[in-house]
């Protein structure tokens, strides 16, 4: 495993007070060679899309071919393992999961990441490249492991951040006979005002932090099986990324974390998950 995946361990003291590297402001958008649609962060104003055609046959992608593509540690429906359980706060369990899926998308990059060091783009297959908002608010295009680098640095800023993933019971909602009072949260709605997570003392802007989360984490994902998809069949572990995928593509799903238009990249591979049955009985939205 490369120094890589151990650089965003959140217990690191080299990731404390904050000694991680500048950043631009956020991720960015999309430019879609080819498609119309792209897309920055939700909420941001600033998006670029970039269409060339695509002038030459595309091969079938690694990961679309047998028996690759049918390779799975599991079998069958995982809906149990993605529904919010009884007695559970919706805000709580989404957070879990968030957190959870960073930390496993870290593990599954420090394998790919020294071959992604020569990536020149972060690109997710023919027609579609990812660009970075730098702080001037303007789209960049960056090598494959700096974007890369840049969104887990991100997400891990955001999920140890206390005013969007609280965890000090100060800034937890609590219940009283008769009401709901918010102790000590500086970012409380307004009175009657709900949202998801409210009730556990998350803030009003949690669930659009965490589809911007999922978005980024997608496209990870996305460059991951585009490009290196050889790397990760020679070390035989496709069947645990096709199944970790399609555990993350059913969350999603379930709690509606991500948009369509946001799937382009990998909509073959999930209509193939489809196809076989792996999300019976989950919202068919995605």
């Amino acid at each position: 495993m490369s120094q890589y995946s151990r650089k965003f361990n959140p217990n690191d003291k080299r990731n404390k007070g904050g000694k991680a590297p500048p950043l631009p402001n956020m991720p960015g958008s999309t430019g879609s060679f080819g498609s119309p649609g792209g897309g920055g962060t939700p909420g941001s104003s600033t998006s670029s899309v970039v269409t060339r055609p695509v002038t030459h046959a595309i091969a079938r992608p690694l990961f679309m071919c047998k028996p690759y593509v049918n390779s799975h540690l599991l079998k069958g429906n995982f809906k149990t393992i993605v529904v919010l359980p009884k007695h559970v706060d919706k805000g709580e369990w989404i957070a879990l999961n968030t957190f959870e899926f960073y930390e496993y998308l870290k593990l599954f990059f420090g394998v790919v990441f020294e071959f992604c060091q020569h990536c020149k783009s972060m690109s997710a297959g023919p027609g579609t490249d990812y660009y970075w908002l730098s702080a001037d608010r303007k789209p960049r295009p960056l090598p494959a492991a700096q974007y890369i680098e840049y969104v887990l640095t991100w997400i891990n800023n955001r999920l140890t951040d206390e005013t969007v993933f609280p965890t000090r019971p100060s800034n937890a909602l609590v219940s009283v006979p008769g009401q709901t009072q918010v102790i000590a949260s500086p970012q409380a709605g307004q009175a009657g005002q709900n949202w998801i997570g409210k009730e556990a003392g998350f803030p009003v802007g949690f669930y659009g932090s965490c589809q911007a989360i999922f978005k980024q984490m997608f496209r990870v994902f996305a460059h991951i099986y585009h490009t290196h998809f050889d790397k990760i069949v020679h070390l035989s572990l496709e069947a645990h990324l096709n199944s970790f995928f399609a555990h993350f593509i059913m969350f999603s799903r379930e709690f509606e974390l991500l948009d369509k238009r946001d799937l382009e990249p990998l909509q073959p591979l999930i209509d193939s998950f489809d196809e076989k049955g792996v999300f019976q009985g989950l919202k068919q939205g995605a």
